[in-house]
């Protein structure tokens, strides 16, 4: 069953960031994720929305978006969101049917 993660982000070095997302591509497309959507400016229909990007991501189980995100390859990309960015990301599970 397919899995989702949603990522609430808030760069604060957009230069720093550039870097994470330099090799973003080449590390994810070995673990068959989607990137369903990317957005610096959704519309707010409740509440407040106070983050400079959040992203939506499918991969075809809770395997294999572990194994992309715990690989050792993401894992170092990653070091370059960490020092450039805060965030909060989750994994939840998609519907049966």
């Amino acid at each position: 069953m397919s899995v989702y993660t949603v990522a609430l982000i808030n760069i604060h070095d957009r230069d720093g960031y550039a870097n994470y997302e330099a090799g973003f591509m080449d590390i994810f497309s070995q673990y068959g994720g989607k990137i369903l959507a990317v957005d610096e400016a959704p519309v707010e229909i409740e509440g407040q929305w106070p983050y400079t990007r959040t992203v939506l991501i499918e991969f075809d189980s809770a395997d294999a978006m572990d194994a992309w995100y715990h690989s050792d390859e993401y894992q170092a990309l990653a070091k370059h969101r960490f020092n450039a960015s805060d965030a909060s990301i989750a994994r939840i599970q998609g519907m049966e049917g």
